[in-house]
C-alpha cells in the first residue's frame, strides 16, 4: 500500500493547477478559432513534458527554460498580432455586412496551443522534479488529481466560451497570446510573478479592442 503524503501531494497538485490551469485559459479562447482540435495540441505539448519529467526526472531542469520561453514568446506575438487583425477584419465585416464568420480557420492556433501546453508544463516540470525525489507518488497523484481539475473547468467552461461573438472573442485571444508573449519575454530577463498577467491583459485587451473597433 502506497502512503500518500500530504505536502508532497498538495505541493504537486497546486502547482499542476497553477500552470495548467493558464495552458487551458489559452486552449479555450483559442478553440473559437480552431474548435476541438485545439485541446488535442494543447495536451500533447503537456503529454510530451510530463512524460519526459517522470521517464528522466532531474534531467529535465537541465533544458535550456530561458529559450523554450523566447521561442514560445515570438510565435505568441506572431499570432496575437495575427488575431488582433482578424479581429479588426470581423468588426468591418459586421458593420457592413451583418455576419462575422471568417471565411477559413486561423492555422496557426495550432502551433501556438502546443507552445503554450509545452511552455505551462515545462514550467510545472520544473517543480514536480524537485518534488518527485521526496515523495515519488505522492507527486504523481498530485499532478493527476490537478490535471482532472482544469480537464473538469474547461468542459464546464467551454459551453459559456461558445456564447461570446467572434469578433469580440478574438479580441480576447489576441490579448491573452500578447500578455503571454510579453510575460515570457520580459521572464527570460528577469522572474515575474504570475500576477503580472492580469495587468498585461487588461492592458492589451483595451488595446486590441480600440484598434478592431477604430472608425
Amino acid at each position: 500500500m502506497v502512503l500518500l503524503e500530504p505536502g508532497i501531494f498538495l505541493a504537486a497538485m497546486g502547482i499542476t493547477l497553477l500552470e495548467i490551469s493558464e495552458a487551458s485559459a489559452v486552449g479555450l479562447a483559442i478553440s473559437a478559432e480552431g474548435g476541438n482540435k485545439t485541446f488535442l495540441y494543447v495536451a500533447f505539448g503537456i503529454l510530451i513534458v510530463f512524460v519526459i519529467t517522470f521517464a528522466v526526472g532531474q534531467q529535465i531542469a537541465r533544458l535550456p527554460i530561458l529559450f523554450v520561453r523566447i521561442i514560445a514568446a515570438v510565435l505568441l506575438l506572431y499570432f496575437g498580432l495575427r488575431l488582433a487583425r482578424s479581429a479588426r477584419r470581423a468588426v468591418v465585416r459586421a458593420r457592413n455586412t451583418g455576419f462575422t464568420n471568417e471565411e477559413s480557420i486561423e492555422k496557426g492556433v495550432f502551433y501556438t496551443a502546443f507552445s503554450v501546453g509545452l511552455v505551462e508544463a515545462f514550467e510545472a516540470a520544473i517543480v514536480l522534479v524537485a518534488l518527485i525525489p521526496n515523495g515519488f507518488y505522492s507527486t504523481i497523484y498530485g499532478m493527476v488529481v490537478g490535471l482532472l481539475i482544469v480537464v473538469a473547468g474547461t468542459v464546464v467552461l467551454k459551453t459559456q466560451v461558445r456564447k461570446i461573438k467572434q469578433a469580440n472573442m478574438k479580441v480576447v485571444v489576441s490579448a491573452l497570446l500578447l500578455s503571454f508573449s510579453a510575460f515570457w519575454f520580459v521572464e527570460a530577463i528577469t522572474a515575474l510573478s504570475d500576477l503580472w498577467l492580469i495587468p498585461l491583459f487588461l492592458i492589451f485587451g483595451i488595446g486590441v479592442y480600440l484598434f478592431a473597433h477604430r472608425k
